[in-house]
Order: C-alpha cells, then structure tokens, then sequence
C-alpha cells in the first residue's frame, strides 16, 4: 500500500478518535463524576481515558506533523540503482524539496498552488509514467517545447550540442566509463558514459506541453525517456537539493550533507 495513503488513514483514524474523546467522552465522564459527589459517593475520581483516545491524543499531533512535513515540505528517498552516477550513488538518502514545483494533495497528487516549473538541469523525483506506484530520480534535460535529440552519445537541445568535457576519472568509475562535465542551462554537472555500450538514438523529439524529458547521469545506465518517453507534469513530485546520508549494506555511513551539483 502507498506510505501517504497509510498516513493519511492514520491521521484520519487518530483524529477522529480523539475527537471522539473531547466531544463525547470527557464531557460525560465530567458528568458522572459530578453525579457521584452529588450523591454523595466519597472522593469520586474521573476516570482515565479509555487506551484508545489515549493512544490516539498521543499520535494524532505526531502523525500530523509528519504528514504535513512529508507532503508539503521535504520528503526523504533512498538511491536504488546506478542511473545517477556519478551525481548519485547506490545507498544515498537524499531529501527533495515538495514545494519548488507547486504544493499537491497527498494520495490524489492535485495541484492547488503552482509556484513554478523544473528547468533544464535539475534533478527530479517523479512518479514513473509506467508504474506511477514506482518513484524514479532522473535530471530534466528538455522543457515543454524543446527539441531535444541524442545521437553518438552527443545530447543536443534546440539544435545546439549540450557542451561538455572530458575530465580525469573517478576511483569509483567502472572500466569503460568516461567521466565528462557536463553544462546544461545553469547547472554544471558530472556524467559518465560507456564506451562500446548501446546507447539509443533520439531524433528531433519536440517535448509536448505539460511533460518533460529526463535522462540519467550514467547516461548509457539508465532507463530514461529515451526508452519509455516523456515524464508527465503531475507525476513530478519534487526537486531533490541534499544527500544527507550515505547507507550501503548493513553498516551506515554518515557523510557531511552535501548539495546535488
């Protein structure tokens, strides 16, 4: 089941539990301890709160803060694979910002306050077009009506190459990978690509209103728009800006926070 989905149930259930308790309960509790010292039953106690208005004042204001903070303010994720080398590695907990794009609805995902739009450039958490259940993080490399093709590993927007350079490889880089510096709009980043791997051809592809096209840093690893087409405006769920931890297998790492270049 969808963690917003459970956390908005949880928040529903506890709140209306406790409600309960302050409309209902309390007030005849008060009543019946104010009728016992009236016949005179000595030192009547109210009651305590049944375990489940107790267990649900007790919640409630936790579960709403971190529904709060989760759907409108900042979301943690975890990197799963290698498409993002060498911005991102497997095991990175990184946070994405829910506000940069627009504030949505938890579970039905509507829009209802637009404060702007991803540019080129950025790296975007967004819903899988395929299985919207699945979360990808990819970097948007064209915007609603741009040109956007890819031959000979060559990444081109508007008819104009993507500048990027050669650079020293990293330690971390797999036989093969040539590590480039990439600039594409105001962001100067890093990709790696293969050599001798398939990479798919793209061809004066015009990205239509309301989507974008996103690709993977580890550009020859990764399963991006150039496979399954474009990424649809609802399904983005936010601007990923920190790595605030680095976890790879049973031991965790902790790491000096360190911005998304």
């Amino acid at each position: 089941m969808d963690f917003s989905l459970m956390l908005v149930i949880a928040v529903a259930v506890t709140g209306l539990v406790w409600l309960v308790g302050v409309v209902w309960w309390r007030p005849r509790n008060a009543a019946v301890t104010a009728a016992a010292d009236g016949d005179g039953v000595s030192a009547a106690r109210p009651r305590k709160d049944p375990w489940p208005i107790d267990y649900a004042r007790s919640f409630f204001p936790v579960l709403l803060v971190v529904l709060v903070v989760r759907s409108f303010i900042v979301e943690p994720f975890q990197i799963p694979s290698e498409s993002m080398r060498p911005t991102l590695e497997v095991g990175d907990f990184i946070l994405v910002n829910k506000f940069s794009y627009g504030l949505r609805l938890p579970v039905v995902n509507t829009k209802i306050l637009d404060l702007g739009e991803p540019e080129r450039g950025d790296v975007v958490v967004f819903r899988y077009p395929q299985d919207p259940s699945v979360d990808y993080i990819k970097r948007i490399v064209a915007v609603p009506g741009d040109h956007v093709s890819y031959l000979g590993k060559q990444l081109y927007v508007n008819g104009e190459p993507v500048h990027k350079t050669q650079v020293d490889a990293s330690p971390e880089a797999a036989p093969g990978n040539v590590l480039l510096r990439e600039q594409l709009g105001e962001h100067d980043h890093q990709i790696y690509n293969t050599r001798g791997a398939f990479s798919p051809q793209v061809r004066d592809v015009v990205v239509p209103e309301g989507s974008y096209f996103a690709m993977g840093d580890n550009r020859d690893n990764s399963k991006d728009s150039r496979y399954w087409g474009f990424v649809p405006e609802e399904n983005v769920v936010g601007k990923a800006f920190a790595v605030w931890m680095h976890w790879e297998g049973f031991i965790p790492s902790f790491s000096s926070v360190r911005l998304i270049r």
